[in-house]
């Protein structure tokens, strides 16, 4: 049997007990490695003991995934303190991987986190209102829902034209589900909208970077993946893009 291709993914630092872990939520792992078909390994977000630089070149890619902890507003010039968690190792890590991988052309691949994460590595901002404005739709459920009806929360995305996700889902639009406080300010530099939300916020985009594939999106198809076939299509991107047929 052949090998399959190998995905890093970024581990997030919490507590659990009364010790700091490096956790990767199992559904993040568990879509990529059924639906991509490959092997993962996790990627601690422990800076000061290890390089991203000295790990990148042994992966056929890597997945930033989501997390209840924000990016550090300092990391996007925004002066204002913001509301965390936060989670500073994980944003050092973030930082050196996404240099490292688009260094050595490989796949980066975002989800809600992830997908602001990119954004800002590489130049871009967020901005921290996209469930306090009126302006816009409520990108996340009311506080107080239970867990699981978070995922419910759900809104429409238009699929930008002649866009890797257009080609990849052939409709116009998807209906996804809405998770997020922050999103996209402003878009950094290269990145092409693949998905925007009925208020204009981007909700997904894609570049190639160094020539191999980048593409993040806000929502969470890692979420009861095995029963979307909406959901799975992401994965199945992820998993052409780690055999470097994308």
């Amino acid at each position: 049997m052949s090998s399959r291709p190998v995905l890093g993914i970024i581990a997030c630092n919490r507590t659990v007990g009364t010790e700091i872990a490096q956790t990767v939520i199992n559904r993040y792992a568990t879509a990529a490695m059924r639906h991509a078909d490959c092997a993962a390994l996790i990627i601690p977000s422990l800076p000061d003991h290890m390089r991203a630089s000295e790990i990148v070149g042994r992966l056929d890619g890597v997945l930033l995934t989501g997390t209840p902890s924000n990016v550090a507003p300092a990391l996007y010039d925004d002066p204002a303190a913001g509301e965390g968690p936060f989670d500073p190792d994980r944003d050092s890590m973030m930082l050196e991987l996404v240099e490292a991988v688009i260094a050595a052309q490989r796949p980066l691949f975002g989800i809600c986190r992830g997908f602001q994460e990119i954004n800002v590595a590489l130049g871009g901002t967020l901005r921290r209102d996209t469930s306090a404005n009126d302006e816009l739709l409520h990108h996340h459920a009311p506080d107080g829902v239970p867990f699981d009806a978070m995922f419910d929360h759900r809104h429409k995305v238009d699929l930008v034209e002649g866009g890797l996700l257009s080609s990849a889902y052939g409709t116009p639009s998807l209906d996804v589900n809405s998770v997020h406080y922050q999103g996209i300010g402003e878009l950094a530099g290269g990145l092409r909208v693949e998905a925007r939300a009925p208020d204009g916020l981007v909700e997904a985009y894609s570049a190639r970077p160094n020539g191999a594939p980048l593409l993040a999106v806000q929502w969470h198809p890692e979420w009861a993946t095995d029963a979307s076939d909406q959901s799975q299509t992401y994965f199945q991107l992820l998993g052409r893009a780690l055999r470097g047929a994308l």
